[in-house]
């Protein structure tokens, strides 16, 4: 009689190996996923198939673990503005716990790993782009969502690119005080963000009529 696959322990590799692949990269062997797991190579195939069927699987599962970790961080908040919001998931997303998923994406966008999810850039084009229109929607200018995805992701590859923190931590500080000025009723004195240290803030700022 063989034996039945049991869907809690393929369930837990593959776990195992999200965690592996995000801290070091996708392997170019089983071995060391094989490890991570606490199983063995033979075991892995048993349970997926083919060295890049578990591939596929682990970048499916950490894309979805990313998409519901940044997910969270933009979405709007009652007790907060909205671009405090985008500061802080900002801070976040580039900062220790989000940047194992830029650089397994960043380097997936570029690499031969693309043949494992052929479509992977145009969903990565799009994927975030709901979660943007939603915030901005809840200032009144859900249209601006392409405009936040763009600044975003065009900053991630240059910190990928050039691991300047403080160049592209301050252009967004400069993206937030054009979107406040942007987003800003006219007559209104412009909300002072806490914590800000560039004009984002806008402090006692009025937008002209």
């Amino acid at each position: 009689m063989g034996r039945h696959k049991q869907p809690e322990i393929r369930d837990r590799i593959l776990d195992a190996c999200v965690d592996h692949a995000l801290a070091h990269g996708l392997p170019d062997r089983l071995e060391p996923f094989a490890a991570a797991s606490g199983t063995s190579a033979r075991m892995l195939i048993y349970h997926f198939g083919t060295r890049d069927a578990l591939l596929r699987e682990t970048l499916r599962r950490a894309r979805q673990r990313q998409r519901d970790f940044f997910g969270d961080l933009v979405s709007p908040r009652s007790d907060e503005p909205y671009l405090s919001t985008l500061r802080r998931a900002w801070q976040v997303m580039t900062g220790p716990d989000g940047r194992p998923y830029l650089s397994m994406f960043g380097r997936l966008r570029e690499s031969a790993g693309q043949r494992l999810w052929p479509d992977f850039r145009r969903e990565a084009t799009t994927d975030w782009l709901q979660p943007f229109e939603d915030g901005m929607r809840s200032i009144g200018r859900p249209e601006l969502g392409t405009l936040v995805l763009a600044v975003v992701r065009g900053l991630i590859m240059d910190l990928d690119a050039t691991g300047d923190t403080g160049r592209a931590d301050q252009a967004f500080d400069d993206f937030l005080a054009a979107l406040t000025f942007v987003t800003t009723p006219p007559g209104h004195v412009v909300p002072a963000e806490p914590g800000a240290d560039t004009p984002a803030a806008g402090a006692g700022t009025e937008r002209p009529a």
